[in-house]
């Protein structure tokens, strides 16, 4: 099964708004910036709009390892293939950092996802999520990736996937590499070939003597 058969099967559009752990996470406000904020395009909007977003770029909300765990299910989501590269190689973890700022609302879910995963995962397997094999990763995943199977008790990981499958799939289609990998070409001008020949027959004209 390719990576577009996948992600139909798993439902890429269900989202479940369903609040996971809550709590925050004081180490959030200790982690160096690794990257210089990318540029604000101002063209046509409104200053407040452009400070907004100097200002969410400025600020770092996941810690180090939130964001390695968010690139590992990332690509474990949409991984690279012979079509196109992954989710991180079209940046969706810097996304996904974003649109959590953006819009708050998913802070609460996001975080408490992912500390609910690694509990799981030190239950399991006595590491934390980025510190699994492979097929430990995938094991995990597949508890929480298919609500209709899940069992009862995943519930809380079926909501967080939920969230993280939408974000990652948003930010992959909506990059340069996701447009690409679906062939969206985007508004390109028509050309006129003249009426068509069934038509100027139509009206008793013969194009081959116009």
């Amino acid at each position: 099964m390719n990576r577009r058969e996948s992600l139909k099967a798993i439902g890429l559009t269900t989202l479940s708004t369903t609040l996971l752990l809550k709590g925050g996470d004081s180490e959030a406000q200790s982690v160096p910036k690794k990257h210089t904020p990318p540029a604000v395009d101002e063209a046509g909007r409104q200053p407040f709009e452009v400070e907004r977003d100097k200002k969410l770029f400025a600020e770092k909300y996941f810690t180090a390892h939130e964001m390695a765990t968010i690139t590992v299910l990332a690509d474990i989501i949409i991984p690279r293939d012979a079509k196109s590269g992954s989710a991180s190689d079209a940046k969706v973890p810097d996304f996904i950092e974003f649109i959590v700022k953006d819009i708050p609302d998913h802070k609460t879910p996001m975080r408490g996802g992912l500390r609910w995963l690694d509990i799981q995962c030190l239950t399991r397997y006595e590491k934390k999520f980025v510190e699994c094999s492979h097929p430990q990763q995938i094991e995990m995943v597949t508890e929480i990736a298919y609500p209709k199977k899940a069992k009862p008790e995943m519930r809380q990981g079926v909501a967080f996937f939920n969230r993280m499958r939408d974000l990652t799939a948003t930010g992959f289609f909506t990059s340069k590499i996701g447009i690409a990998d679906i062939g969206y070409m985007g508004n390109s001008p028509g050309k006129w070939d003249g009426v068509p020949h069934d038509v100027l027959k139509q009206h008793g004209f013969d194009n081959d003597k116009i």
